[in-house]
């Protein structure tokens, strides 16, 4: 179905179209023009499909985009330019130098709850690094995506940049194609599918999943940052964010306070049904999903919700052990666990001995405890005395590690996902010895362990 498509970008690939710095910077500004122009039109789609206000809309996908696109537009030339690199002394004399090749046609799958932010974000990356782009944003929110596909396909030449729509059908017809490059957001499940699917072609895979990222609270916690913090973090676009703290780990000395402090700051935002600014859960089935995980005895706070506005309450669970059912999977949503610990290396055991997750947080005044943090916890990023921050550093790499994911990007690092480290050994045709050619001797083997 798609391998036309496939096949004519493949072929503007080939004809070297991409490779022009010029060609690549003038695609950005475009992008961005399109963008600006149409960013009424995506803010209105987004909200239609569950209801993220204009202002998270601005800070949380349109600001990052725009980020991107300005790095991208300042730093091409310097991250596109060969660097040179040592050369060893028996392969003097000679100049070594790296060169970054594009990758060729790459396929970026998109979620839902940063809709616009997480389709363009890596597209920005392989389009800077001259690639052509097929994306297929979520149909989960089938408003954003027919936006999205309206601006870019009628904006674009499809041997540039083109989107498809469509569900799990479309997905897994273009997932048969090969591509150069596959870069999917989304969940483990799904991620493993794709997986699976690039084995068949040997197609180089960024995975950006998931997993249950704790928040530690340790006793030496700044407890009023902390429970501000924690609370803007987790309930941010209702909660379906990946790197949201799905879980606390405090102390149980500061227990109780950081509790007070966390419904504090709960209810002086108004996370409230007709809320303008607070999301919806994105559809009937997550929020199905989300209430099974709400243990109504363990609620210390909210637990409310309503269907009809697939409302769910920004909700506390305390008393919370590992057995509970809100702790077998990730939450994705407005409910926030909360366990307690006494002894540190216990804890630590309990976390780093699950699958490693996508982001892991700390809130300590304790320079050992940050330390062990930093050497002794495996998770793709974090913070110390925040939360969900890091994502915004575009110098800092973003990603998974073993279940949360595989490679990363932003910035720099996402222009390296979509290239090749080319290296080029320049030999000069003067001043070789003969070592190395045939009859072999003693003599030729004695110099040979020195040059070694």
């Amino acid at each position: 179905m798609y391998t036309p498509l496939v096949q004519n970008q493949r072929k503007f690939f080939l004809s070297q179209g991409t490779k022009s710095l010029d060609y690549r910077k003038d695609l950005l500004l475009k992008l961005r023009s399109v963008l600006q122009e149409n960013e009424v039109e995506l803010q209105r789609a987004v909200h239609a499909d569950f209801g993220k206000s204009r202002f998270d809309f601005l800070t949380t996908e349109m600001s990052m985009i725009y980020n991107e696109l300005d790095f991208f537009l300042k730093n091409l030339d310097s991250l596109a330019a060969p660097t040179t690199a040592k050369t060893n002394l028996s392969n003097l004399p000679a100049l070594s130098s790296i060169h970054y090749d594009p990758l060729g046609v790459a396929l970026i799958i998109a979620p839902w709850n940063y809709p616009v932010q997480l389709s363009f974000t890596p597209a920005i990356a392989a389009l800077a690094a001259g690639n052509t782009v097929i994306l297929k944003p979520s149909e989960l929110t089938p408003k954003t995506s027919e936006v999205i596909a309206h601006i870019i396909n009628s904006n674009f030449s499809m041997h540039q940049l083109h989107v498809v729509e469509g569900g799990v059908a479309e997905s897994k017809a273009l997932l048969e194609q090969r591509f150069d490059k596959i870069f999917f957001t989304g969940s483990v499940e799904t991620g493993r599918k794709v997986y699976k699917a690039a084995a068949e072609h040997l197609t180089p895979v960024t995975l950006e999943l998931g997993g249950k990222s704790p928040c530690i609270v340790a006793k030496s916690a700044p407890v009023d940052v902390a429970a501000k913090r924690i609370v803007w973090g987790k309930f941010l676009n209702a909660g379906q964010t990946c790197i949201a703290p799905d879980y606390i780990y405090v102390h149980s000395s500061v227990k109780d306070e950081l509790i007070a402090r966390m419904i504090e700051n709960i209810e002086k935002a108004e996370y409230e049904p007709n809320a303008a600014w607070y999301p919806k859960i994105v559809n009937f089935e997550h929020f199905e999903r989300i209430l099974k995980l709400i243990d109504q005895q363990k609620v210390v706070y909210g637990g409310q919700h309503h269907a009809e506005k697939r409302y769910i309450q920004p909700t506390l669970m305390d008393n919370v052990s590992w057995d509970d059912a809100v702790m077998g999977e990730e939450v994705f949503g407005p409910v926030l666990p909360i366990l307690c610990y006494e002894d540190w290396e216990q804890m630590e055991y309990e976390i780093t001995h699950r699958p490693s997750p996508l982001a892991a947080y700390l809130f300590s005044r304790d320079s050992h405890e940050k330390a062990r943090f930093k050497t002794h916890f495996h998770f793709g990023g974090g913070c110390i005395n925040d939360v969900v921050m890091h994502v915004a550093n575009p110098h800092l790499p973003f990603g998974g590690v073993q279940f949360s994911g595989t490679g990363s990007y932003h910035g720099k690092f996402g222009f390296e996902a979509f290239s090749h480290a080319k290296p080029i050994m320049h030999r000069a045709t003067f001043g070789e010895p003969n070592i190395k050619y045939p009859p072999y001797t003693e003599e030729k083997l004695k110099w040979v362990k020195k040059l070694l």
